[in-house]
């Protein structure tokens, strides 16, 4: 399924994915089987908090960086499952929702400990992102007016908008691939273009996401015909419905989870939880959703906060999916003031987080087993391939956006001081938010170390100093 690198660890790719991914799934709960027993020792909960702490304080690098920190450590030395139970679980959270490394984290921790055990471990992995995502969100509340910082994220803003549109190219390369011959899977590419094409006309996400879900297990159990005469009468209909009342509006392509102008704490958990829910192998998953529902129908948050947030998420050491923290401190603080904006913005991030990662708990929690059973369904697969193709659509439409918002961000000066007196140049700025946006593209392609995007964040804003100020 989906699944985002950020390394130059192409053998480390290799060695995670799984080498087939048979029906025959026996894995029991804490005894795996005869074959590949669980070795995981019966830690001290707090030691099982202190060793996943330890790989949440190193989760440098994006998903596939941190899954093979877990992987050498937990298997490749400490033998707590072997090579091959490691790839068939593996192979179950890429097709789940949610962030793929917590969800390890979870499982080993029920290894160890049981259900208490997969919440301490996940907890003490998601715990120094979370601390410091928390300590951003507050520091970007108070100085958001500062001329310096905003010269800084005026530079992010580009920056974030390449590294979405790259994310579409590494995600892309695994959803749209047919798992079963490892080519590209021609139905799936033409979905993500057609999803692409109702997100421009506004179409309700999840209608697409349901809809394109039952084409592909239609096509897939041969019922070809009748899949390709379905979706050609859906179109039919769409357009028709377009040419008498034109296209539908933004507010149709979500479901408005979180309205504002003042998001309640329930509508900002409901917001984290829906984010969870289509995280198909990541963040960037994620984005277009909460995006849609937050600043585009909430009207509670701009999208250059949105995406500030974002960039500060991708230097984290954490799951990127952690910028839910931001966004939920930035919308439990509208409308309030002093001691009540404070208390009221910790709490709703709280709330946003827990929403967020709640899926990715309860998989194991609930039992590894069950959803491994029912992944392993060839229906259940068909239909989840389908919506994972969808959801790169509306990723490359997501990108393209944000391109254009950063450029109108890079078009609203700042302040500039000549000798002449104060002027503004919102053309070369303009001009150097597109320079920005094709370097760093550049560098995203070029170089591949788990560093790199956090090089270029950190560059972007130190850049933004001289260049938009």
């Amino acid at each position: 399924m989906i699944n985002e690198k950020s390394e130059n660890d192409n053998e480390d790719c290799e060695k995670l994915l799984p080498a087939t991914q048979s029906d025959e799934t026996s894995i029991e709960e804490p005894k795996l089987n005869d074959e590949n027993p669980n070795k995981a020792p019966k830690l001290p909960l707090l030691n099982l908090f202190h060793l996943f702490l330890k790989f949440g304080l190193n989760a440098w690098g994006g998903p596939i960086s941190q899954i093979a920190m877990i992987k050498q450590h937990l298997v490749d030395t400490e033998n707590w499952i072997s090579q091959q139970t490691f790839n068939r679980v593996y192979a179950v959270y890429q097709i789940l929702p949610g962030p793929e490394a917590t969800e390890l984290c979870c499982y080993f921790g029920y290894l160890s400990r049981g259900r208490v055990g997969a919440f301490v471990a996940g907890m003490g992995f998601i715990l120094p992102g979370w601390c410091v995502m928390l300590a951003l969100s507050v520091f970007y509340e108070s100085v958001r007016e500062n001329q310096y910082f905003l010269a800084g994220v005026k530079a992010l803003q580009p920056v974030v908008a390449a590294m979405v549109l790259r994310a579409v190219h590494k995600i892309g390369e695994q959803a749209l691939t047919n798992h079963t011959t490892n080519e590209i899977d021609t139905l799936l590419c033409a979905l993500a273009i057609l999803a692409a094409f109702n997100s421009s006309f506004n179409l309700n996400f999840f209608i697409t996401l349901l809809f394109f879900g039952v084409i592909t297990t239609l096509h897939r159990k041969q019922y070809k015909i009748l899949s390709y005469n379905i979706l050609s009468l859906f179109y039919v209909i769409l357009f028709i419905y377009v040419y008498f009342n034109g296209s539908f509006t933004q507010d149709s392509l979500g479901i408005g989870i979180a309205p504002g102008p003042i998001p309640g704490f329930a509508n900002l958990f409901g917001l984290g939880l829906l984010g969870g829910l289509v995280s198909f192998g990541g963040a960037y998953t994620s984005i277009p959703f909460m995006l849609q529902e937050a600043s585009v129908m909430g009207g509670w948050i701009s999208q250059k906060t949105f995406m500030d947030g974002v960039g500060f998420a991708s230097v984290l050491p954490a799951p990127m999916v952690i910028f839910s923290t931001f966004v939920g401190y930035v919308g439990g603080g509208v409308g309030k003031t002093g001691v009540e904006s404070v208390a009221s913005s910790f709490l709703a991030s709280f709330l946003t987080t827990v929403g967020m990662f709640l899926p990715c708990f309860s998989f194991t929690i609930i039992g590894h087993t069950f959803w491994e059973k029912i992944v392993h369904y060839q229906l259940v697969s068909d239909f989840l391939d389908g919506i994972t193709g969808s959801v790169v659509g509306f990723i490359l439409v997501t990108a393209f956006d944000l391109l254009r918002g950063s450029l109108e961000t890079a078009s609203v000066p700042i302040t500039r001081s000549f000798d002449a007196g104060s002027k503004s140049f919102p053309g070369v700025d303009v001009a150097v938010a597109a320079v920005i946006y094709v370097v760093s593209l550049f560098v995203l392609y070029s170089f591949k170390h788990k560093f790199t995007p956090v090089l270029l964040v950190l560059i972007g804003c130190i850049g933004g100093q001289f260049l938009f100020r």
